[in-house]
């Protein structure tokens, strides 16, 4: 992964979120999250009976952006990725929450789960490089892990 974007989500905190439900409606959330840039796995902290948790257990699949903590209107600097949930029982999932909370050590006082998400696409937008800078990052197709029963519905979107 590019040295940029993965400073870039290192710095930062919050992320939003986009999931669809059975219809295709989106539903978007925001969360703090902390990045692994091992794996490019961002990890967030939910309860399992949200709204969004309910959606993401059906379509693993999600889509998100993330911002500057502190925006600056002259430069323009934002990512927009796609990823998949991955199972908790997965083995890139079993360190979540120590890294999790190594970036937000209050998050232990509030109930939830650590979630994880396998980023798979990023595009970057960074206008200190240049206006309109993208910076484009794809993970490798053997390094894909979809070890979640997919719907069958789902299979087929490309």
């Amino acid at each position: 992964m590019n040295e940029t974007i993965i400073q870039f989500l290192q710095e930062q905190s919050c992320a939003n979120i986009c999931c669809v439900d059975e219809k295709g409606k989106p539903y978007c959330f925001s969360c703090f999250y902390a990045f692994n840039s091992t794996g490019a796995l961002l990890y967030f902290k939910s309860s399992a009976s949200s709204h969004h948790a309910e959606l993401m257990k059906k379509n693993p699949f999600v889509a998100g952006t993330i911002l500057p903590d502190k925006l600056n209107k002259i430069s323009i600097k934002g990512i927009q990725f796609e990823a998949i949930v991955l199972n908790t029982q997965q083995p890139l999932v079993k360190r979540t929450l120590g890294i999790y909370l190594a970036k937000h050590p209050l998050a232990l006082a509030i109930p939830g789960d650590i979630w994880a998400l396998q980023i798979n696409y990023i595009k970057m937008t960074d206008s200190t490089l240049g206006f309109g800078k993208k910076i484009i990052w794809k993970r490798e197709e053997g390094d894909l892990h979809f070890d979640l029963p997919v719907p069958e519905n789902i299979r087929s979107v490309n």
